[in-house]
């Protein structure tokens, strides 16, 4: 099954690798991972997207909570909780294709950002199904580039996660 954990930890360096280093020395996969300081400049979130069953990923989380980098690890799959994801996706767009190109972009609500004689940048957010059906709808042969930044999520309502 798929978990979004989010974390808080103290911003400081070697951090990242700690938390890693403990997936990888346990076998465990990250499929995505998404950090950046909060409002508060030596805290940062990071949202990780991992497959396991609940019992490993309830293993993970206290493992994680064993290090001193972390402050607190919530896993956003025990409530309700949004998530979106950035994808940058360049695309070949010459001649007649570039008027069924604009109407894909419009059908997924995403943003031509970057237009040039050839080629057109696509900005778009949402689920990552959402991006994947985008990709599906596209004639592969027109896809340059794709860049996806990965999860990042927030639980619904009132409810956050505070240092």
């Amino acid at each position: 099954m798929r978990h979004i954990l989010s974390l808080l930890m103290e911003n400081e360096a070697g951090a990242l690798s700690r938390i890693s280093g403990l997936f990888s020395a346990r076998g465990f996969n990250i499929e995505s991972l998404t950090v950046a300081p909060t409002e508060d400049a030596t805290v940062s979130r990071m949202t990780l997207v991992t497959t396991g069953s609940d019992q490993i990923v309830e293993q993970i989380t206290k493992q994680l909570n064993k290090l001193v980098d972390i402050i607190k690890v919530v896993d956003l799959n025990e409530s309700s909780h949004i998530e979106r994801e950035l994808m940058l996706i360049k695309v070949h767009a010459k001649d007649v294709g570039r008027e069924e190109i604009k109407r894909l972009v419009d059908i997924f609500r995403g943003r031509i950002i970057d237009v040039t004689d050839s080629a057109y940048t696509i900005e778009m957010t949402g689920t990552g199904s959402k991006l994947d059906a985008f990709i599906g709808a596209m004639d592969r042969s027109l896809i340059l580039e794709v860049v996806r930044t990965g999860v990042s999520g927030i639980a619904r309502g009132d409810k956050s996660i505070k240092a």
